[in-house]
């Protein structure tokens, strides 16, 4: 089961998110709030599996929240996931920047929502991945200076090739096929990278790579 803690400031949207979502056999609605300090408090008090964030709300937005949560080492196991109304809003890359694991507009189609928190919930994959490389292109180009950014002098040649095709948002089959190498290897060499890059996630990855200049905002 899929745990879900729903954070809007609009109660008519958080109504239709936990009516769609609470449909599924496989997901269920433990808690709503209406700002990014109910977001933070209902993680610690639930500790959902995932944390679907509105970026612009009053007290606390959730940039801010998902700092706190990513942060929280009793919240290592929550994943969050930010909603916003823009593609190109900066907030989403600063919230990507502190710990959430990707995005999702708040257009997206009911099915690929859901689709999408059982994405999360794995590891597997990134959010809305061609948005996330529109983003990242536009934001990810003015990095912070390389001192700031995490080292990847601790990754082997191999974990260096997977980061960067992971950059490009190709999922583990897809890098196996590229590298010839089987999905499970390919998955091995990403959560290697992950551990001593200390990413939360395959979006934390992302940021790296850019940061670091492995990969360049303009491939």
């Amino acid at each position: 089961m899929i745990r879900v803690v729903v954070v809007d400031d609009q109660a008519l949207i958080r109504s239709g998110i936990t009516a769609l979502l609470s449909s599924e056999p496989d997901i269920e609605i433990v808690a709503e709030g209406a700002n990014g300090q109910e977001g933070y408090e209902l993680a610690r008090r639930h500790q959902p599996d995932i944390v679907l964030m509105d970026i612009q709300m009053p007290v606390l937005d959730g940039v801010r929240a998902t700092r706190l949560i990513a942060g929280d080492d009793a919240l290592q196991d929550v994943h969050v996931v930010i909603l916003t109304n823009y593609a190109d809003d900066e907030y989403v890359f600063d919230a990507l920047r502190v710990g959430a694991s990707g995005f999702l507009l708040k257009d997206t189609n009911p099915g690929d929502l859901v689709r999408a928190l059982r994405v999360v919930v794995q590891g597997d994959a990134l959010l809305s991945p061609a948005v996330t490389r529109r983003l990242i292109r536009e934001y990810v180009s003015r990095p912070p200076a390389l001192a700031d950014s995490q080292s990847l002098d601790v990754l082997t040649p191999r974990e260096l090739e997977v980061v960067a095709l992971v950059a490009h948002g190709l999922s583990n089959e897809e890098i196996a096929e590229r590298m010839t190498i089987s999905p499970a290897t390919a998955k091995t060499h990403v959560s290697r990278a992950m551990t001593k890059l200390h990413a939360r996630d395959r979006a934390q990855l992302v940021v790296i790579a850019y940061q670091s200049g492995l990969v360049s905002a303009a491939r």
